[in-house]
């Protein structure tokens, strides 16, 4: 437990870390390859490492393979009291156990960080067991890695580049070492008996500090041939955020960077933790548009991390509502709705560009953007059911008005409409950005797919030049937006009634999907009848004002915020 809380995300490793790691995919293929590099690399530095340890030998006899024979490092069971649990493999008496809580005070100083890049230099810091596992771990490897070359490569941005690729790292050896200290790596390597290679020693003794260095907007790196800093290439199809931030800047407050990226063209990179949007992205968005208005051509509001966006910032939500200060949570809520309509109506194109998670307020900012260029590996949806509330940035309002869109004369309007609710009601998350278009939360025609996610922000860039060269006109807000009223109202509230009596949803689950059904449906209008879009933002918030009036609503809020996941209550 304690080696993969170590080797996991706080490294920008994947999740399943080492042992976990093994487990899926499969022990057998771990001693195939590790007897392979045993038996055909003599001459490695580091060939005893792969010399497999008795406990693996006795799995093996045990046939503990990982998944696919239901126990490996670990194992699901289930306890006395009827609850699955997870046990873990003790190596010393090999036999299973209940999984131990890894606690490290080195990771806690890491909390606060947001970047595994800047957590480096506090781990090999740390002056616990942790961070002691850091320094030798990390040793090992700058050891090993300066060897590889020329041997497997040349040039070292290719080993950084193979280990993300490959292996899924964030961040490559070289970047590592870099973001520690090459002196510092050097030091590490020193401590535990190990010698710079010749090659990085003439490269300190030339002053250069680092492998890697930014120039023009550009990533450059240390040639070992050539003993100086080199363009890395490849680079001119894309935009790299972290090279232009510093030189490019125009804006920044809490939430927002706001860069130039050339030609006219501004981008809004939130900087909030998970990127969730707050009154500072709000403001920070407000402002992207405003300066694009005044001097640009277009904006781009995308970033580079892990995640687009998780969503509204539930926490200040939270606090709200628990202080009942509901004029203020009002304001707040139509403060968002105002953003979301001005990405859709100001006088510039707007282009989103969401990858990863893009849930809850981060799915409803894409839904407003003149133009989607999504990564093709993005997980999109209105997630707001699972903190007991509705879509309250515009995105119910959206749904009933894209519903709408595809009525076609002679159809029976009401199953697309129930097609968009359910979308909403069950939390449905596009596992690609591809299944969005059928959830019409990405519309053919009109947004694109990119599957190279280093090219997202250049192809954004493109798009919302081509907009605004070929003649973009301010859209006119829509005021019909055709609801069908009482008839579509009826079939929400008999639907959601009998999903209550079947038990397959919670007495609040039915309270908070007959709420959306009163926004999808336009009120209980007595026949159906065309809105406008304000009509239906005003109905949503008035819904979502509602719900944080409730108190499963907030033991939903609090439980998501605690740990995480959804409560069904």
């Amino acid at each position: 437990e304690e080696v993969d809380k170590l080797t996991g995300p706080v490294i920008g490793r994947p999740k399943s870390a080492t042992f976990r790691t093994v487990d899926v995919v499969g022990l057998d293929t771990l001693v195939h390859v590790a007897n392979g590099i045993h038996e055909n690399c003599p001459e490695d530095e580091a060939h005893d490492l792969f010399k497999l340890p008795v406990f693996i030998k006795i799995m093996m006899k045990n046939k503990w393979l990982g998944s696919k024979t239901k126990q490996g490092f670990y194992k699901k069971s289930v306890n006395a009291e009827g609850k699955k649990e997870i046990l873990s493999l003790d190596l010393e008496t090999m036999e299973y156990r209940s999984k131990k809580r890894a606690k490290f005070a080195t990771l806690e100083l890491t909390k606060n960080i947001d970047k595994p890049i800047d957590r480096f230099k506090v781990l090999v810091g740390g002056k616990d067991k942790a961070g002691e596992f850091y320094r030798k771990n990390f040793a090992a490897m700058f050891a090993y890695v300066q060897n590889r070359i020329p041997e497997i490569s040349d040039e070292l941005y290719r080993i950084d580049d193979a280990m993300k690729a490959g292996f899924g790292w964030e961040n490559g050896p070289f970047e590592i070492w870099d973001a520690v200290g090459v002196e510092k790596g050097i030091e590490l390597m020193k401590a535990e008996g190990k010698e710079p290679a010749s090659w990085v020693s003439d490269m300190v003794s030339k002053g250069e500090t680092s492998f890697y260095s930014v120039k023009d907007g550009a990533t450059y790196y240390y040639d070992v041939t050539k003993k100086e800093q080199v363009k890395k290439p490849g680079q001119d199809s894309f935009i790299i955020l972290d090279n232009i931030r510093k030189t490019k800047e125009v804006f920044k407050n809490s939430g927002v960077v706001i860069e130039d990226l050339g030609n006219g063209i501004l981008n809004c990179e939130f900087q909030s933790k998970m990127n969730t949007i707050g009154a500072d992205v709000l403001a920070g968005l407000n402002k992207a548009i405003d300066l694009a208005e005044k001097d640009f051509q277009g904006l781009v509001v995308g970033n580079q991390d892990a995640n687009f966006s998780v969503g509204a910032n539930i926490g200040m939500i939270f606090m709200m509502a628990v202080e009942q200060e509901y004029d203020e949570l009002n304001m707040a809520i139509k403060y968002f709705q105002d953003t979301m309509m001005r990405m859709r109506y100001s006088s510039i194109p707007t282009i989103a560009a969401p990858h990863g998670m893009t849930l809850g307020g981060g799915c409803e900012l894409s839904l407003h953007a003149d133009k989607v260029v999504a990564a093709a590996e993005t997980y999109i949806g209105l997630v707001e059911f699972g903190v007991g509330v509705i879509p309250g940035g515009g995105g119910s309002k959206e749904m009933a008005l894209r519903a709408q869109d595809l009525f076609h004369q002679g159809d029976v309007q009401l199953n697309v409409l129930q097609e968009h609710f359910l979308t909403i009601g069950m939390a449905k998350v596009a596992t690609s950005a591809y299944e969005a278009y059928d959830f019409n939360l990405l519309q053919k025609g009109k947004d694109v797919v990119v599957v190279n996610k280093d090219r997202q922000i250049a192809e954004a860039k493109k798009h919302a030049l081509l907009l605004a060269e070929s003649g973009y006109t301010q859209p006119v807000k829509r005021k019909d937006v055709l609801v069908l009223g009482k008839q579509a109202l009826g079939m929400f509230l008999v639907g959601t009634d009998s999903m209550n009596a079947s038990k397959y949803i919670s007495e609040h689950d039915q309270k908070i999907a007959n709420k959306l059904a009163y926004v999808m449906a336009g009120g209980d209008l007595s026949e159906p009848a065309k809105v406008s879009e304000q009509y239906l933002l005003d109905l949503e918030r008035e819904a979502f004002l509602s719900l944080t009036t409730e108190r499963k609503t907030l033991e939903r809020i609090q439980h998501m915020l605690k740990t995480g996941k959804p409560l069904r209550n």
